[in-house]
C-alpha cells in the first residue's frame, strides 16, 4: 500500500469516529480522547511504515489498515480494554454513515457473476504466501444455491496483532463481519470458527437473506 495514500485517507475518514467512541464506549473524557487520537496518529504511521506493499488487486489492504488503526489507538490508551468492550468500540468506530453506504452498495452486487469471479480470483491468488499481512482463502459455493463461504487459512490481522502484542484482543475485530453483512441488507452471515479464537480456519459464510426468508 502507498505510505501516504490510502492509509492516510482512511485515517482522515475514520480517526474522528475512533476518537468519539473513546468517550461513548470506553468512558474517557473528551480531553483524554483527543490526546489519545493525537498520539495514535504517530503510532499508526509507525505501524503502516513497517508493512510491505500489497499486490495490485489484493482486496485485503483495507482490512490491514483498519487493524493498524485499531492497534494504534489501543496502544495509546491509558487502560488496556477487554475484548468485549473493544468489540463494541471497534464496531461503532467503523460503522460510520459512509461505511454503511459502502455496505449497501456492496450488497447490490453480492452473488452476481462478477462477485463470484472476484471471490474465485482472490482464492487463487494466495496472497499470504508472499505477504504475511494478507490473507489466504478457499472459496466454496453452497450446493443448494443459498450462498457461499470464504474459508480463510491465513489472516493478516492475526499476524499484525501478534506483532503488536495485542493478539488476545483480535476477536474484537471478527464481529464486524456480522455487522457489515447486516448493513448490506442481502445476506445473513454465518460462522463456526475463527483463527483468532483457536479454530482451524475462519469461515465467512454468506447466506442469501431473501432465499432463507422464502423458505421460512
Amino acid at each position: 500500500m502507498r505510505r501516504n495514500g490510502m492509509p492516510m485517507a482512511m485515517w482522515a475518514v475514520f480517526a474522528k469516529s475512533f476518537e468519539k467512541q473513546l468517550t461513548e464506549v470506553l468512558g474517557y473524557d473528551a480531553k483524554t480522547a483527543k490526546a489519545i487520537r493525537k498520539t495514535a496518529k504517530l503510532k499508526y504511521k509507525e505501524i503502516i511504515a513497517k508493512l510491505p506493499e500489497f499486490e495490485k488487486g489484493d482486496r485485503f489492504s483495507m482490512n490491514i489498515i483498519g487493524c493498524a488503526m485499531l492497534g494504534a489507538f489501543v496502544l495509546c490508551m491509558p487502560r488496556r480494554p477487554d475484548t468485549e468492550s473493544l468489540t463494541v468500540y471497534y464496531e461503532n468506530a467503523q460503522m460510520t454513515p459512509l461505511m454503511k453506504w459502502f455496505c449497501r452498495q456492496s450488497g447490490k452486487s453480492k452473488f452476481t457473476p462478477k462477485d463470484i469471479a472476484a471471490m474465485k480470483a482472490t482464492a487463487a491468488r494466495k496472497a499470504a504466501d508472499r505477504n504475511p499481512y494478507s490473507w489466504n482463502m478457499d472459496f466454496y459455493e453452497y450446493p443448494d444455491g443459498s450462498g457461499y463461504e470464504g474459508r480463510f487459512t491465513k489472516c493478516g490481522i492475526c499476524t499484525l496483532m501478534q506483532e503488536l502484542g495485542l493478539y488476545d484482543l483480535t476477536p474484537a475485530m471478527c464481529h464486524l463481519d456480522y455487522t457489515m453483512s447486516e448493513a448490506g441488507g442481502v445476506t445473513n452471515f454465518v460462522r463456526q470458527y475463527t483463527l483468532a479464537s483457536g479454530g482451524p480456519y475462519c469461515d465467512c459464510g454468506y447466506k442469501k437473506k431473501r432465499l432463507q426468508e422464502d423458505r421460512a
